[in-house]
């Protein structure tokens, strides 16, 4: 399957023109739309929603990634093949938690070029057809080697406010480990127990939890944590 990731919003034309070219060049391989609105133009933030939902796909996966603020820029259009999955879009971080969160990775640098190609939209013209081609049968010469280098400084985990859903929870770039059971978090100077569920808290009441993907998640009985904490995406939290 091929597994959009992007930040170009509910609205507009841009999913649905990448989505045209993987129709066309892989019709019978499924499109999953996972998420169009990450982090706006913040690759950093997203990397880390990226590595927490990718495991919900199996391997041979073909992720199509793009949040691009340096499109047509001198950043290298690339793929990455870790433990089984690949992932395609821009080196400027959004890939580089799925890689420091892996065991085997593999950078190479896109070398095909489309005849035509806009200085504006590489996610429909250049990144959709490699990752068609990923799902059905890529040529060798389309990729090309490659050694990443500065991952050593990239944290495997963020203690910040990476994403904020429909209902306003705050999820993290910080995986849940045993060893955060029954402490506090402390996110804005308020200080928020642990919870298993949302029952189990009164309403109205902020709690922190283990979310759904591994992830340290800030919420509100029955009300939003994104407003009732003032939350901003990059807020940082820590337990006492």
């Amino acid at each position: 399957m091929i597994v959009l990731f992007t930040d170009f919003g509910p609205s507009g034309p841009y999913t649905g023109q990448m989505e045209a070219v993987l129709k066309q060049m892989a019709p019978k391989v499924p499109v999953i739309h996972l998420l169009d609105d990450a982090p706006t133009g913040n690759p950093r933030l997203s990397s880390y929603l990226l590595a927490a939902l990718r495991y919900s796909f199996p391997r041979g996966a073909v992720f199509l990634t793009v949040v691009d603020p340096g499109v047509g820029g001198e950043r290298k259009p690339i793929v990455l093949n870790t433990d089984g999955q690949y992932f395609v879009g821009p080196e400027n971080g959004l890939l580089n938690t799925v890689a420091v969160q892996s065991k085997q990775t593999t950078w190479q640098e896109i070398a095909w070029r489309p005849a035509d190609c806009s200085m504006s939209f590489h996610g429909r013209d250049l990144f959709a057809p490699i990752a068609a081609s990923l799902a059905t049968g890529l040529s060798e010469d389309m990729l090309k080697p490659m050694v990443q280098t500065g991952l050593e400084e990239w944290p495997a985990d963020l203690k910040e406010i990476i994403y904020f859903d429909h209902y306003g929870n705050a999820m993290t770039g910080l995986r849940y480990v045993p060893e955060m059971a029954g402490k506090q978090l402390i996110v804005n100077g308020v200080k928020t127990d642990q919870a298993d569920t949302f029952s189990s808290v009164s309403e109205g009441r902020a709690f922190w939890y283990c979310n759904s993907s591994g992830l340290v998640e800030i919420a509100v009985n029955q009300g939003s944590a994104r407003e009732k904490l003032a939350l901003t995406l990059g807020t940082v939290i820590k337990f006492n």
